[in-house]
């Protein structure tokens, strides 16, 4: 959809619009040619920046009607922060912190001048990200534009090196894109993005070089994916199970695998959730959304790797066909699965897909990602998503790349006694063990459908909708899980 953002980059000379930004460091004037557009004001720093209370910390800002000195008929000048403790993730943030200011002045031309000594193109692509992830907004369906966004909007980022910078952009913008695609499919309403469309919508990936195949419910059912099917049952729309490969590193190189928990509306089933809030379930696909995210960034930026990405996409609805409490279904493993609550669907979609993606691709790894458990919120609120592995290597990598791309994790244990709490009386496993420990005896109920293939679980619960403005998001959908696994793969992975 339209988002009637432009953002370009230009030489630091010259620089002409409505409203001109630049920078100031924590305790410190403007530098460079900030400092340079700064003298031309007339105005003395010191008594100015006293008199605005500004001490140049990130989200301070200076305001300066007509400046004398400049073509510009507006002066921002924003608090950077402690430039000594500056991250990329800060420059994001501070990206995020500009749209917003931007957005409060209603200019539609701007130029913004950064050329601090810590502004490195990776940097300053950190900046333009973080510009254009808060501008983001999932509006379609609104009859009347916001006022306030109408028209197109023009950022020029005047910089030392253009064509560097220009590059960086281009890199940093193609996991920026995967982002907004995984929002966009989030914050779909359910009555538009079935499993079909969604489908569909992966299904444009092959323009970007993705292979890609879609399972039908007679394939799936060839293939013994019972776990997968029982759950679209009561549902009119049919299942489908989608391939995604991207064929990036050395031929015959085993890939890296990630899978999706793709239900794109949860009713519950026969345990049936409550009224409140159930309008969130349009989101119990964030799973999917960030692998199809993940995969159009690989494809986008020409990742050198193999990567696989499998999602399972199924609505789960109460209906006289639906599966019920005490229905035991055979996974396409052959394990045997006790149903004690429909509501614990996720896994049984994912115990398919697990194992299809292991069984026929023979991946170094295997990622999932699923909005699983409400519990995993109640015990780490919107600040990380849950990590479960069976492998400490891999673990560490998530966490780091979590760290580095701002999509933090924090690993929870994994234990037999747990895993002995998902066995059943009639059946090999159960589906649910009840309340307690629940994010990790779902983790254990996924770890049974590897077939010990190193394997992460993130449940995202927490992070991929519903966790309020941030930064570099205003949008309901976070699109968590794109930029992460994109660092996890460029970091450890790439040739």
């Amino acid at each position: 959809m339209p988002q009637y953002l432009l953002v370009r980059t230009a030489p630091l000379s010259g620089a002409s619009a409505d409203l001109l930004v630049i920078y100031a460091a924590e305790g410190k004037a403007p530098s460079g040619m900030g400092q340079a557009v700064w003298a031309g004001t007339g105005h003395d720093w010191e008594q100015t920046a006293k008199s605005g209370s500004f001490a140049g910390k990130q989200g301070q800002v200076l305001d300066i009607m007509g400046p004398a000195g400049t073509d510009c008929q507006r002066l921002l000048v924003l608090g950077s922060g402690n430039a000594e403790a500056s991250s990329l993730t800060a420059w994001t943030d501070r990206g995020g912190s500009l749209m917003n200011k931007i957005a409060n002045t209603r200019a539609r031309n701007i130029a913004v001048i950064v050329d601090e000594a810590d502004a490195t193109p990776e940097a300053i692509a950190e900046l333009v990200a973080g510009v254009r992830l808060r501008h983001y907004r999932f509006d379609k369906y609104k009859s009347k534009a916001d006022e306030d966004r109408a028209g197109d909007l023009t950022i020029t980022i005047h910089v030392a090196d253009v064509a560097k910078v220009d590059a960086a952009i281009a890199d940093r913008g193609a996991v920026v894109a995967g982002t907004m695609l995984a929002r966009d499919l989030v914050n779909e309403p359910a009555n538009v993005l079935g499993p079909l469309e969604f489908a569909e919508k992966a299904s444009g990936l092959a323009a970007l070089g993705v292979e890609v195949e879609i399972l039908s419910p007679e394939e799936m059912r060839a293939l013994g994916m019972e776990s997968l099917l029982c759950v679209a049952q009561g549902s009119e729309r049919p299942a489908r199970l989608v391939v995604m490969q991207w064929h990036g590193g050395e031929t015959g190189d085993a890939p890296l695998a990630f899978v999706g928990k793709g239900v794109v509306f949860d009713t519950g089933g026969i345990s049936i959730k409550p009224a409140s809030s159930m309008e969130d379930m349009k989101g119990d696909m964030g799973g999917a959304a960030a692998v199809v995210g993940l995969m159009h960034a690989l494809a986008t930026r020409k990742s050198k790797a193999n990567v696989v990405g499998v999602i399972g996409l199924v609505e789960n609805m109460p209906d006289g066909k639906s599966v019920r409490p005490g229905d035991v279904i055979k996974a396409m493993s052959g394990t045997t699965i006790e149903v004690i609550n429909t509501d614990a669907e996720g896994r049984l979609v994912l115990a398919d897909a697990l194992w299809y993606t292991q069984d026929r691709f023979k991946p170094r790894f295997m990622i999932d990602l699923a909005t699983l458990t409400g519990a995993i919120l109640v015990a780490l609120g919107h600040e990380h998503a849950g990590l479960f592995a069976n492998d400490d290597a891999l673990a560490g990598k998530l966490l780091a790349a979590g760290m580095a791309s701002n999509e933090k994790l924090w690993r929870l244990p994994l234990a037999p006694s747990y895993n002995k709490m998902i066995e059943s009386r009639v059946a090999d496993i159960k589906n649910s063990a009840g309340r307690l420990a629940s994010s990790i005896t779902a983790a254990h109920f996924l770890e049974r459908f590897v077939n010990g293939v190193p394997w992460a679980h993130l449940d995202i619960a927490g992070m991929a909708f519903g966790g309020g403005s941030t930064k570099i998001n205003e949008s309901w959908g976070s699109g968590f899980g794109v930029a992460l696994l994109d660092r996890l793969v460029r970091d450890s992975y790439e040739l």
